[in-house]
């Protein structure tokens, strides 16, 4: 990788530092238990015993912690143990997710003149199966018992018209190998996988129903491999859940996805620092009018706005590098304030740098590109109709720069923007009975030095909540196969 020296590499480590700063991090498991506390050691074996009745449950379900032979009318503290999730990524590089150990006091308790006491709790959301419960007195860990939630699924609505947004809520999604990265199919067809490492094993997420008037089942199955693990029964982890939900498709006029302008993003999560230059808005799509301004300059002089963009190829090794062009010129009015109006360039989505060079310094500013989609030039027509996907400012970090497509709930493929400068044409044929089909886009993981679990090239499901780059858009549009000739371009 080639990147240009003095300024533009400070920007670089700036945001380098402002993404590990502002990506995603999870915090304490909302509403589970309280203040964070650090775990005892065991010291001369343990004292007493300890269960849990029952030994596993749902979110939301409760559950009793029994103790005996414990020294009498003493004051214990008992301990929830979990990790807080991560992931590691660079600038422009993912490097995998990370779990750090974490524990927090459930409650402090007491022991009878017997040497026993009983509490009793709710599951907590929080990442699924086990977790260790500590008995500690000070310094002392006393004794211990593992306890494991339960991963549950919601499906909501049960039933519906082609189209309607299907809601799955996932709950208990673990983070320990062969637990953490699971896949949803729809009739047999991957659709995509769903993660939960900054959400504390919570995941929701909404497809499309796709299909004939009728029955069709969503399945649940477990892959550490980029795809599902079939047989399951027969893997190392054979008692682990797996589903098969129905989902009903009605008759009735189809809900259509809106136009994608008004899919367009309105808010960005982890916008990196203005700088000196200003911009409003803060974000925009290709081609949308933007102003940045600044002060503190010389009255009457005029200067020019550069921007920043990254370039290069990254499939054949070569590397990249930064470069800027001046996209404005204005002049500073009397009290050495300015502003610079020009439209978003058709680049590379993410954050782009701003500079203006005054004499030997510059004022620095940052730009972010949302990525935006334009309408289907045919939305049509019978089976083999061509028409064309067109995307603006898809970004070019490796969880940024890939968007995959799924026709009726079936991924097919994936497309990339780094080459093309942001800018993503898929030309697609249409398939299925007559009637309506829908096309999803969305983000993931391009490539990572995370050998385990691969969830490279593949949709992610859960982008909105637990991507783990930038915050990035899914487009969602429809076409409509007929059994006649007429082909209709859209409008």
């Amino acid at each position: 990788m080639t990147i240009l020296s003095g300024w533009l590499a400070g920007l670089a480590s700036a945001l380098f530092a402002l993404t590990l700063a502002l990506g995603p991090a999870t915090a304490a498991p909302a509403s589970a238990f309280g203040r964070e506390v650090k775990v005892a050691e065991a010291k001369d074996g343990y004292v007493g015993t300890i269960d849990a009745v029952p030994v596993h449950g749902k979110v939301g379900e409760r559950f009793t912690i029994n103790a005996q032979d414990l020294p009498p009318n003493q004051e214990f503290q008992l301990v929830w143990v979990t990790v807080n999730g991560r992931w590691k990524v660079t600038e422009s590089e993912y490097k995998g997710r990370e779990f750090v150990p974490v524990a927090y006091e459930m409650a402090k308790v007491r022991s009878n003149a017997q040497g026993r006491l009983s509490a009793t709790f709710t599951t907590p959301e929080d990442f699924g199966f086990g977790h260790d419960i500590l008995l500690q007195q000070g310094d002392r860990l006393m004794t211990q018992v593992a306890y494991s939630i339960d991963m549950t699924i919601d499906v909501s609505p049960k039933s519906g018209p082609l189209g309607t947004p299907i809601t799955v809520d996932v709950k208990g999604i673990g983070y320990r190998a062969l637990f953490s990265s699971w896949e949803l199919l729809y009739d047999n067809n991957f659709t995509g996988w769903f993660s939960a490492v900054t959400t504390h094993g919570s995941a929701k997420f909404t497809i499309p129903a796709t299909g004939h008037v009728g029955d069709h089942i969503l399945e649940v199955l477990h892959g550490e491999f980029t795809f599902p693990y079939r047989n399951m029964q027969q893997n190392p982890e054979p008692d682990r859940p797996r589903w098969a939900i129905p989902f009903t498709v009605t008759a009735g006029p189809p809900v259509l996805p809106p136009p994608p302008e008004l899919q367009a993003q309105k808010a960005v999560k982890r916008l990196p620092p203005a700088g000196e230059l200003v911009s409003a808005p803060r974000f925009s799509g290709v081609g949308e009018p933007v102003k940045v301004s600044t002060g503190g300059l010389q009255p009457g002089q005029t200067y020019k706005l550069n921007w920043t963009r990254v370039i290069g190829n990254r499939m054949s090794g070569q590397g990249w590098e930064e470069s800027a062009a001046p996209v404005a010129e204005a002049k500073a009015d009397a009290q050495g304030r300015i502003e610079f109006e020009f439209k978003t360039p058709d680049d590379l989505g993410g954050t782009h740098g701003l500079f203006v060079q005054t004499g030997a310094t510059k004022k620095l500013g940052t730009h972010f590109i949302k990525a935006t989609a334009l309408p289907l030039d045919v939305s049509r027509g019978p089976v083999g109709t061509k028409f064309t996907i067109h995307l603006k400012g898809v970004g070019w970090t490796e969880t940024a720069n890939i968007v995959h497509m799924v026709y009726d709930n079936s991924y097919n493929g994936y497309a990339c923007a780094f080459n093309s400068q942001g800018d993503v044409e898929i030309f697609v044929q249409a398939t299925g009975a007559p009637g309506w089909h829908f096309i999803d886009l969305y983000p993931g993981i391009y490539k990572g030095t995370e050998a385990s679990p691969n969830n490279f090239r593949i949709p992610q499901l859960t982008y909105a909540d637990d991507h783990p780059g930038e915050d990035l858009p899914a487009f969602r549009f429809a076409f409509e196969v007929t059994a006649n000739g007429s082909v209709r371009a859209s409008r």
